[in-house]
């Protein structure tokens, strides 16, 4: 289900304002891989609130040391971790309930 917080409607101007990064900072952290702003037909990036949450929690990763290659692998394992514990769950779920595939 999408909220108002996964709706990619902020424009980069906007992100820059709200969280006091320059737009050549986002658009970096962008190259990096570490955000995903979608294009409009225009070409013109569009954030959603949960972007902008997320690159104030990469600007703050970076004040304390830390390089986009490490957010990024801390990332990737943060997803591996969920990914094994949604797989867990579906069988316990499936066991409980007797479901079989």
């Amino acid at each position: 289900m999408s909220t108002y917080k996964d709706k990619k409607v902020i424009t980069i101007g906007v992100v820059s304002e709200l969280t006091g990064l320059s737009e050549r900072k986002i658009r970096y952290y962008e190259e990096r891989k570490l955000i995903y702003p979608e294009r409009s037909k225009g070409g013109t990036r569009k954030y959603s609130f949960l972007d902008v949450e997320r690159l104030l929690d990469i600007a703050n990763k970076m004040e304390d040391g830390m390089q986009t290659f490490e957010i990024r692998k801390m990332e990737q394992k943060q997803m591996q971790k969920k990914e094994v514990r949604d797989r867990m769950l579906r069988g316990q779920l499936n066991a409980a309930f007797n479901i079989r595939k």
